[in-house]
């Protein structure tokens, strides 16, 4: 089955997720998804234990009751992305990198995305509307990097995709292309020989930052799609957030960190919860992070070991928490 039809065919009813897993009808009932909807591709469901409400994958995408409460300093844009956008679809925070938001469509919904607020509909849809922020980006030689993210990039098909890829490959002070991704973990065919083809004839160099928070999600499938990335050549890392109940505790980070390595996967970050607005059930305290960091350090080799760090509004990069 391709790609494609696996978006198509993702549940999309928080009860209907509950049915499928064999969990009471209520706790799809909370009303959250109304605001912000329910995405769940079947390859990721497959993965969760039925019966299990406390299940790490379905607690990031079940829409969930605290998520309408809304307590001080959780917030609808808590990076103030908007204040570094000079143009729609386009973020110039740090030095030498711009990043395009390609797409607002994504392979799963994430409960705690920090974008679940974001204008996407301000977002450019097509080769002609993204011109004037490629148009940018070549008229400004400090960017040498570009990140792909979303929405999800690898959402847009490939020949939509390519378009873009190349007017920015065609850029000669562009030397890095990033592509923020989580399609490759939640459905992992979308590692297509056409999307290999297309990103190994590049010019500048791709690199694929994948998101997984949980060992749970790296199946066979997941892992064959991570291979097939590096064995054409191109560098993966993976991101992680720190989520209450899904991965706060020492052995799920080590147990993740070492699959990851295991397949060639380097631990990248390991983010402190942005602050979004729906999300303060998921947040652990930076104290209690730190402390998992310390234990872990002396668990895993140096290269397993991912950078625990933040992001603040109107910093130059992000930041370690230490």
């Amino acid at each position: 089955m391709g790609w494609r039809q696996a978006m198509r065919r993702a549940i999309r009813d928080p009860k209907e997720l509950c049915r499928r897993l064999e969990l009471p009808v209520s706790l799809g009932n909370s009303g959250a998804a109304e605001a912000f909807p329910v995405f769940v591709p079947l390859e990721f469901l497959s993965r969760m234990r039925v019966g299990d409400p406390s299940d790490p994958l379905l607690r990031q995408v079940l829409a969930a009751e605290p998520e309408t409460h809304s307590p001080a300093g959780f917030v609808s844009d808590p990076l103030d992305e908007q204040k570094a956008s000079p143009l729609p679809g386009l973020l110039h925070k740090y030095h030498g990198r711009a990043l395009l938001v390609t797409t607002g469509a994504c392979a799963v919904h994430c409960r705690y995305c920090f974008r679940r607020h974001f204008p996407y509909q301000s977002v450019p849809k097509s080769a002609a509307a993204w011109a004037p922020a490629v148009s940018h980006i070549q008229a400004d030689s400090s960017i040498e990097e570009v990140l792909l993210s979303g929405g999800d990039p690898l959402t847009l098909v490939d020949s939509l995709l390519g378009q873009l890829v190349h007017s920015l490959d065609a850029i000669p002070h562009i030397r890095r292309l990033r592509f923020h991704t989580r399609l490759p973990i939640v459905i992992p065919q979308r590692v297509t020989d056409q999307l290999l083809e297309l990103l190994t004839e590049l010019r500048a160099t791709p690199w694929m930052v994948v998101h997984c928070n949980h060992v749970a999600e790296l199946d066979e499938a997941t892992l064959a799609a991570l291979g097939r990335l590096i064995d054409a050549g191109i560098p993966v890392l993976n991101q992680a957030v720190l989520l209450r109940g899904v991965n706060d505790s020492v052995e799920a980070l080590e147990q993740l960190s070492l699959r990851l390595v295991d397949h060639r996967v380097q631990p990248y970050y390991l983010h402190q919860l942005d602050r979004v607005q729906g999300a303060a059930h998921f947040e652990v305290s930076e104290a209690e992070g730190r402390r998992l960091i310390a234990e872990l350090r002396t668990r895993l080799p140096g290269y397993a070991m991912p950078q625990y760090v933040r992001e603040l509004p109107g910093e130059a990069s992000k930041m370690p928490v230490e």
